[in-house]
């Protein structure tokens, strides 16, 4: 008797195309201009371009660059080229042209898709970083439609290449503390981890998601698992939080995912209280830290629909907050990140990597069914982060009695002051808690005799604007006696800075980098990216 020979291997992408199949009537994509996309015309249009991808070179082994925005061709083109094999690397319009063309030096893709809106991004690229190939997802004036050429092919299916194993992205991380790192995922954890949490959405509930935020990052992986849950994807092409509330409305979304401070905006936008959220079910959030204070308010807002992730790019996700664990807050009143999402261990150790005792603050070490392979050629780098089969986040937290996870900071955030470590995370989970404060971010900035001092950027509350001159003056004050009489003047802030709107990353993350080049002694003339 012989053994069976093993199934071939079903990557995620060939697992989402054969749910397209079996309903191809139902909508899957639902496109800014309002077109519907039914599943199987997806699953037809990304056989076809897989099929003249292979017919260009694309397969196992390749890189292929995506400068694709928030269109219907970003997940085509991604599933594609995953089917084939190949590996994707996901470059963001709002990222610096210079750290575009290293990301491509480095990665050295065979071929870039571009969106017909990027040509100035694609053109600002290719003039520092040539690419072999350059085709577009539609008609442009620069490269050739992937797609036109595409709908001349027959949409008969296509043998999945890719293993288990291979990589299915390079995802570099947002670049706030300089050139991005490369991380390596490989489909077999990124397959199971989607299979998990669409087998969480009920049976034949049909979610709705917004996609308002880049497909690049958390919006693209929320919409592999609304896909595969038998779900639509409504694309918007960036977040504008008076859009995105006519959005929940008008399309009955059940589901969509917010970094924080773009929860903030919609808390604080005027259209709110006229808008029917009926339909959500879930809000996610995560991505940095979050306000007790404000999640409280969102709850009000939306209901029992917050559900919060706390993750990394290197470990997926790593903890979750349900609805119901919203009231659960450590010391100081800090909001929890959560317990253990499915799967996940997490473990708080010293300095030397000994464990700490439960309420004892350490750097967060995790194992998750979602790790990193490693670093894109940094073999050291990989070394330092993944140690034993854990990973070391770089995150300062604890753990309570009850295993729920609480945030301090970023490791690298910690800013040195006279006295101690200030941990700015603390710092704007105090000031999101007073009434005249809208929004914050703090930051520490390097003096000229190159001491730190912390500063804070605030975005002023409605009726409570910080005025000029004398009363602007009284108005930080206030402030800083604010910190001063509840963490001490270590904690007060060297100097508050009123602004309209705090500055995001490309990703949607409070700008430090850029806050601490605007006020540094001797700011560069370009910072950020």
């Amino acid at each position: 008797m012989t053994d069976n020979p093993p199934l071939p291997y079903e990557s995620y992408a060939l697992t989402i195309l054969n749910v397209l199949s079996r309903s191809p009537g139902q909508p899957a994509l639902i496109t800014a201009e309002g077109r519907t996309v039914p599943a199987g015309e997806l699953c037809d249009d990304v056989r076809r371009a897989a099929a003249e991808l292979a017919a260009r070179g694309i397969g196992r082994g390749s890189t292929v660059a995506l400068l694709t925005g928030n269109q219907p061709g970003a997940l085509l083109a991604r599933y594609a080229a995953n089917l084939l094999g190949a590996r994707v690397v996901h470059l963001t319009e709002g990222t610096a042209p210079e750290t575009q063309a290293q990301i491509v030096h480095s990665v050295g893709p065979s071929m870039l898709l571009a969106a017909p809106t990027a040509r100035e991004a694609a053109e600002a690229l290719l003039a520092r970083a040539p690419v072999p190939a350059v085709l577009t997802l539609g008609p442009a004036s620069f490269g050739e439609d992937l797609l036109a050429r595409a709908s001349l092919r027959e949409p008969r299916p296509v043998a999945g290449a890719a293993r288990a194993g291979d990589d299915w992205c390079i995802r570099f991380t947002g670049g706030t503390t300089g050139v991005p790192k490369g991380v390596r995922m490989a489909h077999g954890p990124y397959g199971r981890m989607l299979a998990l949490y669409a087998g969480r959405i009920p049976s034949g509930s049909r979610p709705r998601l917004l996609a308002c935020t880049p497909l690049a990052h958390m919006a693209g992986v929320v919409a592999d698992i609304t896909l595969l849950a038998g779900g639509t994807v409504v694309l918007q092409p960036a977040f504008d939080a008076g859009a995105v509330l006519a959005a929940l409305a008008r399309e009955r979304i059940t589901d969509v995912w917010l970094l924080p401070p773009l929860l903030y905006e919609l808390l604080d936008h005027p259209d709110l209280p006229d808008t029917d959220v009926s339909a959500l079910r879930r809000v996610f959030y995560g991505g940095t830290a979050v306000s007790a204070r404000r999640l409280r308010s969102a709850a009000e807002a939306f209901g029992p629909v917050l559900h919060g992730w706390y993750g990394q790019t290197e470990a997926g996700n790593i903890t979750e907050v349900l609805p119901h664990e919203h009231t659960v807050t450590g010391r100081g009143g800090r909001a929890t990140a959560g317990r253990a999402a499915p799967g996940a261990e997490i473990a708080i150790r010293d300095a030397d990597g000994r464990p700490v005792a439960p309420g004892e603050a350490g750097e967060v070490h995790v194992r998750t069914p979602m790790m990193m392979s490693g670093y894109w050629q940094q073999p050291e780098l990989t070394a330092e982060v993944l140690r034993d089969g854990w990973i070391r986040t770089g995150d300062v937290g604890y753990l309570d009695a009850g295993g729920y996870l609480y945030l301090v900071d970023r490791l690298k955030d910690m800013v040195v002051v006279v006295g101690g470590h200030v941990y700015p995370a603390e710092l704007e989970e105090l000031l999101h808690g007073h009434p005249a404060v809208a929004q914050c971010a703090a930051f520490g900035v390097r003096r000229a005799d190159e001491s730190e001092e912390v500063h804070v950027a605030i975005v002023p509350a409605a009726g409570h604007e910080a005025g000029h001159g004398a009363e602007g003056g009284a108005w930080r004050e206030r402030i800083r006696g604010f910190v001063t009489e509840r963490k001490g003047a270590m904690y007060a802030p060297s100097a508050v800075h009123v602004v309209d709107r705090i500055p995001l990353t490309a990703v949607g993350k409070p700008d430090k980098k850029l806050l601490r080049a605007t006020w540094a002694p001797n700011p560069p003339l370009a910072a950020g990216i």
